[in-house]
């Protein structure tokens, strides 16, 4: 396992160990879902292939690791809802299409409450969505990470089996910049990334049906190129989709195979078999 090198020569402390799952678990695939930068629409890209995922007849979860900007609950029209529980563990919110989810607004008393956590704290939150979380048996847990490369993404990626990278960015000027600190932290913590999804790429003209590219040309295939990753996709600004995520109703108006390749990729993933949850689970 990865460790800090950073916090041991400082005399601090190195990131938790790795998160047990319990035995009413089984992620077969769990695929993390990274961005450089805030603002480039990594929690849309991740409800997005977790409802594509369930459409082909996966059991999917979300684990939503954006502790302090949660969004997925609100986009798969979780908002007001809650997570229960049974004993000591958690139990996800499930979606209407069955995708579960296990997020910091399904704790909260109002879904607009800030999240004032420290690290320490945010770091247990993240272990009680995996290891107190009853998920039963998933073909793939997709991790909605937090913006950046900070502390939380290094607990996330010391902690728990993550199997692959998605990482998320938008064609503006900073692209090389943002997918070189994902590359290099996927690189430090020997997790393969599975390739890049461009979003926000381009608007289509509704009268000629142009493709207009509003940041001007795409850098996305030299920079995929440079760093020796596969582009997994273009997704367009679309204001009824905006719509339909602030309306709850993702699974409803996401049109079909708006991401083939990305999904092919974490097909290609190998599941791994654990000793958790049964099929009754």
């Amino acid at each position: 396992m990865a460790t800090c090198e950073h916090a041991a020569a400082a005399g601090g402390k190195t990131a938790p160990q790795q998160f047990e799952e319990n035995n009413l678990s089984e992620a077969k695939r769990v695929i993390a879902v990274l961005s450089g930068k805030g603002g480039v629409g990594k929690s849309f890209v991740t409800g997005s292939l977790a409802v594509e995922l369930a459409r082909r007849g996966n059991k999917v979860g979300i684990l939503d690791a954006d502790i302090t900007g949660p969004s997925i609950p609100k986009m798969l029209g979780m908002s007001g809802r809650h997570a229960s529980g049974i004993g000591n563990l958690l139990l996800p919110e499930v979606s209407t299409t069955g995708i579960k989810v296990m997020s910091s607004n399904l704790l909260l008393a109002n879904e607009t409450d800030p999240v004032l956590w420290r690290g320490p704290v945010i770091a247990g939150a993240i272990r009680q969505f995996w290891s107190d979380t009853s998920w039963g048996p998933l073909d793939y847990l997709l991790v909605d990470m937090p913006p950046g490369t900070g502390d939380v993404a290094l607990t996330v990626f010391q902690s728990l089996p993550v199997d692959g990278i998605v990482v998320v960015t938008s064609p503006q000027d900073l692209v090389s910049m943002i997918v070189a600190k994902a590359v290099n932290m996927a690189d430090k913590m020997n997790v393969p990334i599975l390739g890049i999804i461009e979003n926000m790429s381009y608007i289509t003209c509704p009268d000629c049906g142009k493709k207009i590219e509003v940041f001007g040309p795409s850098k996305l295939d030299e920079v995929a190129e440079g760093y020796g990753v596969k582009v997994l996709g273009r997704l367009p600004i679309d204001p009824s989709l905006a719509l339909a995520c602030d309306a709850g109703a993702i699974e409803e108006a996401l049109p079909s195979d708006l991401l083939p390749d990305a999904i092919a990729a974490c097909e290609a993933v190998e599941p791994h078999e654990g000793e958790g949850a049964s099929e009754d689970a």
